[in-house]
């Protein structure tokens, strides 16, 4: 890196925004093989030119098999002494079974990058599910109001985010991701738009099971943000993005199936409703009147990875690309099709996703990759 970019990086780091692109991408094989994070790694460096050095990132599903149902909390901290703080509000309500330094290679400007802590923790009280993910939420957010000393990058079971600033094949080299394997991998390449480039606002953006990765801008941003903080949501990393994450950890809560999560982010125009009949139209409209608050308004693309499975997803008029490949048992997603064919060049199906339409995909379920 030349030394004028060192400056630049040095001297505006968290403090600019920049008009931009982003770049997203997705993958997973459908038996539950894992994949090399060479894979993920080598698909976001093919569209390098999309992102601008600001923020880049990866999540990985069936990273830490060794674990059990142990929760991965992965940490971005300044010092020492606020991950003594943080400890201290993990032990109160989960017992910390191994705590360890993320390895990465801290050279050229990463000399100086936050510490990356992660703890494998089980609740104390591992009673219900329900439970469970309140003490997820309410130890992430409390976590979060530390931000920028502390902010959590994923708490989730078996799978793990890695994100910072930089380019992402610096972010993956960074954080080696080539020494993990998982059957499901996101990437995400940062151009920011309204919200500054900073650690912990990079993607993906993980709570629970859940993670994200984002390209485009939310003009529904404000609605959302009040309607997620009447739910008791607190949005501390000044991204847009946390508002898609929280939204559909919401959702999800109230235990909408994913095609109806997506139908209430990017529901059907008005006009499509009323040429709709019978349950269908019920549905819809239902999920409009309850949930109208939570429709995400706007340019964007999305990447959505859970416990087995993706899920894509443009807006209603798609105006960020987004793309699909197939081969075999493996479900490519990514911002450009040359991506999808530098690691799979005899790609059998090649598609661009529908505006306002899911694409659902689990893993060991061959024939549960459809459009919802």
């Amino acid at each position: 890196m030349s030394e004028r970019k060192e400056d630049y990086h040095q001297s505006y780091e968290g403090k600019i925004r920049i008009p931009s692109g982003c770049a997203v991408a997705g993958l997973i094989n459908k038996a539950g093989k894992r994949v090399n994070g060479r894979t993920i790694g080598e698909m976001m460096a093919v569209m390098h030119e999309r992102s601008n050095g600001l923020g880049a990132g990866y999540a990985a599903y069936g990273i830490y098999p060794e674990y059990g149902k142990a929760y991965a909390f992965h940490l971005i901290l300044t010092d020492d002494q606020t991950r003594g703080e943080v400890e201290r509000i993990l032990v109160r309500n989960f017992k910390i079974i191994e705590q360890q330094e993320i390895p990465v290679r801290r050279t050229g400007r990463y000399k100086k990058a936050p510490l990356l802590w992660r703890y494998f923790c089980e609740p104390l009280r591992p009673d219900r599910e329900s439970a469970i993910e309140d003490l997820l939420l309410t130890t992430t957010m409390r976590i979060n109001r530390m931000a920028p000393r502390a902010s959590v990058m994923s708490c989730g079971q078996n799978l793990g985010v890695f994100k910072g600033v930089g380019y992402p094949e610096e972010i993956a080299e960074f954080y080696r991701i080539d020494q993990y394997l998982g059957y499901s991998w996101l990437g995400h390449g940062r151009f920011p738009t309204n919200t500054p480039g900073w650690w912990g606002g990079a993607h993906p953006f993980s709570l629970g099971e859940t993670a994200v990765v984002h390209n485009g801008e939310l003009s529904s941003y404000g609605t959302n943000k009040s309607v997620l903080e009447n739910f008791g949501y607190e949005l501390s990393l000044r991204t847009d993005t946390e508002v898609m994450a929280y939204a559909i950890h919401y959702l999800r809560r109230q235990n909408l199936s994913w095609p109806l999560v997506a139908k209430v982010l990017a529901p059907p125009h008005w006009a499509e409703l009323e040429r709709m009949a019978g349950p269908e139209r019920e549905l819809v409209a239902a999920l409009r009147r309850i949930y109208g608050g939570l429709m995400m308004n706007g340019p964007f693309s999305i990447i959505v990875a859970f416990h087995g499975g993706l899920m894509a997803l443009n807006d209603r008029l798609k105006l960020r690309s987004l793309v699909a490949g197939a081969s075999g048992a493996d479900l490519y997603l990514a911002s450009e099709e040359a991506a999808i064919r530098q690691v799979c060049p005899r790609v059998e199906e090649v598609w661009s996703l529908p505006a306002g339409e899911a694409l659902i995909c689990r893993a060991e379920e061959e024939s549960a990759c459809h459009v919802a």
